[in-house]
């Protein structure tokens, strides 16, 4: 039995701790807020962000950010992408050397262009960084529905403890030593969510939508690789196995936003409407960054952009799409003379 704490409840956050209390673990649940950490306590429901999914009586519930991280085996960082350099700044004084984190979460950083774990070791020099990621949605893990993600370390050795910690007979864990290509392919997935969305509120079909995905993993592919990723973590779980999930999932809140700005919502509008933090907004404009900074074609990632921050309409952005000059699909392949 393992001493874990969430740090960060939202569904996501909840999901896991149902699922690692359901392992034998003793988990303790972190939040910023009172309200949310006294419903948890009152109701063991996340009433709001993952209602229906009933969590253990033994799990306690804190905002003493000190007694969650102090003495544990492992700390899961669940909070959203825009808020985790600055919660890993505040766990940071209580982390002991080598302490292990495991992060959660999907982004790049927009103003640092840095993958999530680079924040968490940049704040908490100290800390043993890990990644759990793949194609799991909260709602889907919280109700123990079948799922399959990878743990991502540095080491075998601590990747192997993630794997023995969190895998169960419903939740299979794979292990990988690329930590850069699985954080960028968490990432990139979520702007190209939002075109699939997009696509979906614009009423086009399926043939777009598997248009989408595929052009999608080639554009993450050319980028994750350029930055030091590996192919075949994009050809895997947290590349087009976590891309389709996003995409196609009714749960994706990417998805969900792209859909109503493909109906003519505004951004905010969108995002209003959620209620969620859509990851993928918060991406974008990094990805289109890096995408320039390392000379990658990107166009379904600029289009996003164009259409999230500069006021182009979904169906010219997907006109300019379809619209765009021949090109080969596979480059690299010989024609007979």
């Amino acid at each position: 039995m393992a001493k874990i704490s969430i740090i960060g409840a939202g569904s996501w956050g909840t999901a896991l701790a149902k699922l690692l209390a359901g392992n034998g673990h003793e988990v303790t649940m972190w939040s910023i807020a009172e309200d949310e950490i006294r419903m948890l306590q009152e109701n063991h429901e996340h009433l709001t962000k993952l209602p229906g999914v009933k969590l253990p009586e033994d799990i306690v519930f804190t905002t003493d950010m000190e007694s969650a991280v102090k003495g544990k085996d492992m700390l899961v960082l669940a909070v959203p992408s825009p808020y985790t350099r600055s919660t890993s700044r505040t766990m940071a004084p209580y982390v002991s050397e080598g302490q292990l984190i495991v992060s959660v979460a999907k982004g790049i950083e927009e103003s640092t262009l840095k993958v999530l774990a680079d924040v968490i070791k940049e704040e908490i020099p100290q800390a043993d960084v890990a990644v759990l990621c793949g194609p799991s949605h909260a709602e889907e893990v919280g109700r123990g529905i079948p799922t399959t993600v990878v743990a991502g370390a540095k080491t075998r050795k601590t990747a192997e403890y993630i794997q023995n910690v969190f895998m169960n007979k419903v939740f299979r864990v794979y292990t990988s030593p690329d930590m850069m290509g699985m954080e960028l392919g968490g990432a990139l997935k979520n702007v190209i969510a939002l075109a699939a969305g997009i696509a979906d509120g614009l009423g086009c079909g399926d043939n777009t939508k598997a248009a989408l995905i595929t052009r999608g993993i080639a554009e993450m592919s050319r980028l994750g690789v350029a930055m030091g990723g590996h192919i075949e973590t994009f050809n895997g779980l947290t590349g087009i196995g976590d891309l389709i999930v996003t995409c196609a999932s009714r749960h994706s809140r990417n998805r969900k936003a792209g859909y109503l700005i493909g109906q003519g919502k505004t951004m905010q509008e969108a995002m209003d409407e959620v209620k969620m933090v859509v990851e993928g907004v918060y991406s974008a404009k990094a990805a289109k960054t890096l995408a320039e900074k390392y000379h990658i074609d990107m166009p379904i990632v600029e289009e996003v952009n164009q259409v999230l921050f500069e006021g182009k309409s979904a169906k010219e952005a997907m006109s300019d799409l379809m619209l765009r000059d021949k090109k080969i699909e596979h480059p690299e392949l010989p024609w007979e003379e």
